[in-house]
């Protein structure tokens, strides 16, 4: 709780993954990849509750070990098709009601206790009703650009750029997919944490944005987490 608000961390995590097998439970600095985000979230000082949802006996073993609450998803919200909407509503709704809802993914484990926290003391100094939090870009969008079948690169870059240095160009954020914040409310109204208005973002480093999607996601992750235990 907060300022007399609570909330609610949901922790969705499907057994499928195609990219990465069993990426949720893979030993990641002695415990498995998905104890990383429920620890964050319990040991948050204002998360009233964590709960990881699956349809994947291992992941909720796991996560019943790692001292988080479990709901088990349906088959029908577990599969390529359904949408993170549908497993959080389906959390949402089999619950006791919360002020707010918290979506930490379960494949970003650098995101710690302290980003939970300093995301929702923003939430609540600029009386948001949506925070999601991103990171600085690796590159600039700006020199950037598609590529038609012969690669040609004529107009590839804006004029105005050419000649200018990376340090020089604006800065551009990404979508870290660490965590994202919304009245419980404005959530189930709107069906998305994008609100259309009223939301804010909090600014994570690059080093604590990773998301393992892949295995060399996963040796980053592994990496950094090595340097942070140094």
């Amino acid at each position: 709780m907060y300022k007399n608000k609570t909330f609610l961390a949901i922790i969705p995590a499907r057994g499928g993954s195609k990219r990465l097998p069993r990426k949720n439970v893979l030993d990641l600095g002695g415990k498995p990849s998905i104890a990383w985000s429920i620890e964050a979230g319990l040991n948050s000082k204002y998360i009233d509750k964590v709960i990881v949802s699956s349809d994947d006996s291992e992941i909720l073993e796991v996560s019943k070990r790692y001292n988080a609450e479990i709901i088990i998803r349906p088959e029908d919200l577990a599969s390529d098709t359904a949408s993170t909407f549908d497993a959080m509503h389906h959390t949402i709704e089999n619950i006791e009601k919360y002020d707010y809802v918290i979506l930490l993914q379960a494949t970003s484990p650098l995101r710690n206790e302290k980003h939970i926290d300093e995301a929702i003391e923003l939430l609540k100094s600029k009386n948001a009703d949506a925070i999601v939090s991103v990171c600085e870009m690796d590159h600039s969008p700006l020199w950037s650009n598609t590529l038609d079948e012969n690669l040609s690169m004529q107009g590839f870059l804006k004029e105005e750029i050419l000649n200018k240095r990376s340090q020089d160009l604006e800065k551009y954020f990404r979508l870290n997919g660490a965590i994202y914040i919304c009245k419980t409310e404005k959530f189930l109204e709107e069906k998305s944490f994008f609100l259309k208005e009223n939301i804010y973002a909090y600014k994570m480093s690059r080093e604590s944005s990773i998301d393992i999607d892949e295995e060399i996601d996963f040796r980053m992750a592994e990496f950094y987490l090595t340097k942070q235990t140094l």
